[in-house]
């Protein structure tokens, strides 16, 4: 399918193009969260989307919302013009509106943020202790609470005392319990996450959802399903090597106490580094042409 260049860089599209485009997403999109609208309307829980639904608290149709992101214009959109949050219209195009100034400083950071992360090396010697350390010496205040603790209180506190807690990622960090904050490595706080945070961490790769989601109407919408996808599969990774027995919803526990275990979780690390690379930079790029519209 052919596409116009309109002002240099700028993409035009059809009607026929980006209705076909919209309507793929909303499908992708209410297939993603199929299951998670099946267990609330059962009251069922889920350790990894009730995490992926509350603590980055988007809704449905924030993630159904279709947009093409900056540096696209649309033939035949007026039926877009309806959210003016999002959307302007001239010369018989309809495009996303230009970022505030409040707008631009966060997507300037998060451009920044994803650049300082992708040049890093990944660190992969954590082995997902962030979830024992906010437990630690607290077992019975536990978030999960319904779930049983693997290896029991005593156990879980033994592991934690056994191997270096070397967390980067601040909100990870700032979970952990008061007995535990002193055996991390380093103390990670909210204005350092630019020096901190790196490709390797579990919990980054997770955040690429979150970053695409507060980038929006300016990124295309199909990259926010896509760092959804990847969340999910990273969140799975972080709860199977959590301290946490969640087998009974199928998620086999990865045992980061033996060598085998820490070499699984390491193992998956790498893979999910790899696999949020090409997400990233779709990002990066994105941000990039957001960015450009506020200066043409």
């Amino acid at each position: 399918m052919s596409v116009e260049t309109f002002n240099g860089s700028e993409e035009v599209r059809s009607a026929e193009q980006w209705k076909a485009e919209r309507a793929a997403h909303e499908m992708r999109a209410d297939l993603l969260v199929e299951a998670r609208r099946r267990r609330a309307a059962c009251g069922e829980r889920d350790p990894v989307e009730d995490f992926l639904y509350t603590y980055y608290p988007f809704r449905f149709s924030a993630l159904r919302r279709w947009t093409p992101g900056a540096r696209v214009a649309l033939r035949d959109a007026e039926e877009l013009l309806t959210d003016a949050r999002f959307y302007q219209g001239e010369d018989g195009l309809v495009r996303v509106v230009v970022p505030t100034e409040a707008e631009c400083r966060r997507l300037k950071f998060t451009h920044d943020l994803c650049v300082a992360v992708s040049g890093r090396p990944a660190f992969l010697g954590c082995f997902g202790l962030h979830e024992w350390a906010m437990v630690y010496q607290e077992a019975d205040q536990r978030r999960h609470a319904q779930w049983p603790l693997r290896l029991g209180a005593e156990g879980t506190d033994a592991v934690v005392r056994s191997m270096p807690i070397r967390c980067t990622h601040y909100d990870a960090f700032r979970f952990f319990t008061p007995a535990a904050k002193p055996l991390n490595r380093q103390v990670p706080d909210l204005a350092g996450r630019l020096e901190n945070e790196q490709p390797g961490c579990i919990h980054v790769t997770m955040d690429l959802y979150k970053w695409t989601m507060k980038s929006m109407p300016w990124v295309p919408s199909d990259l926010a399903a896509d760092a959804l996808a990847l969340a999910h599969d990273a969140r799975s990774v972080d709860m199977r090597a959590s301290p946490y027995d969640f087998s009974a919803v199928g998620l086999v526990p990865i045992c980061i106490e033996t060598v085998e275990g820490k070499s699984q979780y390491e193992a998956e690390q790498r893979r999910l580094a790899k696999k949020a690379e090409p997400i990233r930079a779709r990002l990066i790029t994105a941000l990039e042409r957001a960015l450009e519209i506020t200066r043409s």
